[in-house]
């Protein structure tokens, strides 16, 4: 009889376009994990690095940017570095990989970001159950969702959405020498100006039952 998989379900999304919501909405409903910042602690409490560490670097690209678009490379993701440059952003980066894949080996769950889609599709042998998700929104709901949930005003969350979403998609860029936003690299796409989170939960809900793929 065949094992079953676990169902891995991995979230890109934009600042402000509700994805964590979803994805924490979504967990629930299905009866499994959602890991989000959860990952910075498990992987300081892994790697006995202080969390401030994964913290200043979650989602930011690492300090040779400029050289790495122009040349193309992007950090290996092979075992993390336990030497002097053990908290440089690319060795961080692989104890944070490596959480990923072990989590994703454990049990169903759903991760928000962090290059997740990435580093599991390199692995795509082991983690036959990977739906990859990215949840973006038009620039007026980005914004209108950061006011409520941050509560600051107009001005200051187009700021935060702008500079928010620059991180992420360099970050992505750096880490995995591909773009963000390139739909290609996702199963399902999900306009949230369109719908509302609930239907958004239960429309990614609908897409993993046609796949044939369970919790």
């Amino acid at each position: 009889m065949k094992e079953k998989s676990n169902l891995i379900i991995t979230i890109g999304r934009q600042y402000g376009s509700g994805g964590r919501i979803v994805g924490k909405a979504l967990a629930e409903e299905l009866g499994i994990q959602f890991y989000d910042e959860e990952i910075l602690t498990i992987t300081s409490e892994q790697s006995a690095v202080g969390e401030v560490f994964f913290r200043l670097a979650d989602e930011k690209a690492g300090n040779n940017l400029l050289y790495r678009i122009v040349s193309g490379l992007k950090p290996q993701l092979g075992r993390p570095s336990t030497d002097a440059d053990i908290v440089k952003p690319e060795n961080l980066f692989r104890f944070q990989s490596q959480v990923i894949k072990e989590l994703a080996k454990e049990e169903s769950c759903i991760i928000a970001g962090r290059c997740a889609d990435y580093i599991l599709s390199r692995e795509e042998e082991t983690v036959p159950g990977l739906v990859k998700i990215f949840v973006y929104a038009d620039t007026p709901t980005l914004i209108q969702r950061t006011m409520e949930v941050d509560k600051i005003d107009e001005k200051e969350a187009g700021k935060r959405v702008k500079k928010i979403n620059k991180e992420r998609k360099e970050y992505y860029r750096y880490y995995t020498g591909e773009n963000w936003e390139d739909w290609d690299n996702y199963d399902l796409i999900i306009n949230t100006s369109r719908i509302d989170l609930e239907q958004t939960a239960r429309l990614i809900k609908d897409y993993i039952k046609l796949r044939g793929i369970e919790a």
